[in-house]
């Protein structure tokens, strides 16, 4: 019933089955507009033609390329296709119409992954013209009307390879209070609203985080120029400075442009060594910031026992990192590590978003905030009913407070069962995104929040800085609160599309990373159970499948409802988080999967 209809193409289709108990089913009736992205694939050599396979498994079909359209290319080279010609139950069609280089060439397998998702990768002419014209330094007549913080003790906390410094801190002590800055780098002073560096940027939405390389949203002549806060150098910043008390309450306010003078450029492992490990010879090198340091490291705690009070829940999932040799092959997979330097900044950053968020919803000007709305109760009820069959309850079955995630959080802390009831968890809330309605916060239980604190690679945040300007100005855009709907709408489609392909990027590269390792055998945790089989996570997050119909020394009955099999002659359970042990059988770098086979539980 798909009717010749292809992955992303615009159909009209009705119903061949009456809905009923969720279940839908339909026929493409009409192709309205076909998808006008170009195809990635693979091309191969047949006898007197070529076809390509695509990149994309939704594709669902070959696409078959005449000799006079293969453009040069041989067996092996990635290419991007465009579809001339569709015939009923006959493969469609193409034309090659570019050449991105050989599959094993370096790079290529993610240059693949681009032109997948159709991300930009270069800037127009127009763009980088603009931004060549703009001055490599901070002007006099650009500090008029702003005020002087270079003698404020500030510093920016990233980390080491990051060269887009959007935001620093600074903090001091008064009887009984706070004083926390949170400087934000002025890009709206850059890029004026309506020129062409501005919409391209709207465009993009976002700068993407690929595992090989960044595909910023604005040119690198900004990013990492005069709009990335660098040390020694003075900048211009939007501030937002807080008096904080002993419980965390924001007790007063200012948010004003300013000009910042960067005092160190820190990383998370300097300060986490400062903070966590007492390292003496970093303690005596940056001996005038470590007393600002501990200060920044308690109010920090204060932060986040706050938000904890109010429910805020806090997944502390392993993040993957993947670390490249030149050539582009993964020679090092781990998980990220969050420690007392980055949960310091981001509690910093999550007080100025919810401060800015609630002035301007009380101040009833059109704005664009980041909204995580609550979540649908079905799908909490089917993920209460496998958080049961571990032991552990979650009361409310249709209204659920973010507070009682959080307390199942910390019972599960240190379990063998935390992640993958983690995950459940994650999976069964909605996703957050950008709407002009305030409409609160779920996962941090805030009734206020947007993204105010990364203009440099979010264009969300970029908007609401022209809002504050224009406010504190006391000017008002007639246009705003249609300009604010456009924004909200596009940001989160881009932010949708960087997030799916920096997904891709890291499986392909954990694919390949496993390539030569096939035979090895590893111990892993059963984190998924399907009607297909059992998915094992490794410690290094590597993810694999083990197909039910490999394990043929007895027969599993599946039990959807608990997520389980139990073998009928054994009654072998094997279910979510059972520690496994496991054969790695085969790896499929370009359907970016690996598949184990299941050697048996750990402990039986």
């Amino acid at each position: 019933y798909v009717n010749n209809a292809l992955h992303k193409d615009k159909v009209l289709c009705k119903y061949t089955k009456l809905p009923r108990a969720g279940k839908k089913e339909a026929e493409i009736i009409k192709i309205i507009e076909r998808n006008a992205i170009a195809i990635v694939g693979t091309y191969q050599e047949g006898k007197n033609f070529g076809f390509v396979v695509p990149d994309e498994a939704k594709n669902g079909t070959d696409i078959y390329i005449p000799k006079k359209y293969k453009a040069g290319a041989v067996k092996g080279h990635k290419v991007l296709v465009k579809i001339v010609k569709w015939e009923k139950d006959k493969s469609p069609e193409g034309r090659i119409i570019s050449i991105l280089g050989h599959i094993n060439d370096p790079g290529v397998d993610i240059l693949s992954i681009c032109h997948q998702y159709n991300l930009p990768l270069e800037f127009s002419k127009e763009v980088l013209t603009e931004a060549a014209n703009v001055n490599d330094a901070v002007l006099d007549r650009d500090k008029k009307g702003r005020r002087d913080l270079c003698d404020t003790l500030m510093v920016t906390i990233d980390g080491e390879d990051a060269k887009d410094l959007d935001d620093a801190v600074s903090l001091e002590i008064f009887d009984g209070y706070y004083r926390l800055g949170v400087h934000i780098a002025d890009v709206t002073h850059y890029v004026r609203e309506k020129t062409e560096i501005d919409n391209e940027a709207f465009m993009r939405g976002t700068s993407i985080y690929l595992v090989d390389r960044v595909i910023p949203m604005l040119p690198h002549k900004l990013s990492n120029g005069i709009c990335s806060l660098n040390a020694g150098v003075e900048r211009l910043a939007l501030s937002c400075v807080m008096d904080i008390d002993k419980n965390g309450m924001v007790i007063n306010h200012e948010v004003f442009e300013s000009v910042i003078l960067i005092n160190e450029r820190m990383s998370y492992t300097d300060v986490k060594q400062i903070l966590e490990e007492q390292d003496e010879n970093l303690i005596a090198e940056y001996e005038s910031l470590v007393p600002m340091f501990k200060d920044m490291e308690k109010l920090a705690q204060i932060l986040r026992d706050k938000r904890k009070r109010r429910g805020a829940i806090d997944f502390d999932f392993d993040e993957t990192k993947v670390i490249l040799d030149t050539d582009g092959h993964p020679v090092e997979i781990k998980a990220y590590d969050r420690n007392v330097a980055t949960k310091l900044i981001e509690e910093f950053m999550l007080v100025c978003n919810e401060t800015i968020a609630e002035e301007y919803y009380w101040k009833d000007i059109p704005f664009v905030y980041r909204i995580h709305e609550n979540p649908d109760a079905q799908k909490i009820a089917d993920t209460l009913d496998v958080i049961n069959s571990f032991g552990y309850t979650l009361k409310g079955e249709q209204q659920i407070h973010p507070k009682q995630i959080q307390k199942l959080i910390d019972d599960i802390k240190d379990t063998a069962e935390e992640s993958i009831i983690a995950q459940l968890i994650l999976r069964s809330l909605k996703q957050a995104k950008y709407s002009e309605d305030c409409q609160g916060h779920f996962g941090l239980s805030a009734r206020y929040y947007c993204h105010f604190t990364s203009p440099i690679r979010r264009y969300p945040d970029l908007q609401i800085h022209r809002i504050i300007k224009a406010s504190i100005k006391g000017k008002q855009n007639k246009n705003l609160a249609e300009r604010v709907v456009q924004v909200a709408k596009q940001s989160s489609m881009m932010e949708r599309r960087a997030e799916e392909a920096e997904r891709e990027t890291i499986k392909l590269k954990k694919a390949e990373f496993m390539e030569d390792k096939v035979g090895q055998v590893f111990e892993g945790v059963i984190n998924g159970v399907t009607s297909w089989g059992l998915y094992v996570l490794l410690p290094n997050t590597v993810e694999g499948l083990v197909n039910i119909n490999q394990i043929d020394w007895d027969y599993y009955i599946f039990d959807p409802i608990n997520f389980k099999y139990t073998g009928e002659s054994s009654g072998v359970v094997y279910q979510l988080g059972d520690k496994v042990k496991v054969k790695l059988a085969k790896v499929n770098k370009m359907a970016r999967t690996v598949d184990f086979w299941l050697m048996g539980k750990i402990g039986i």
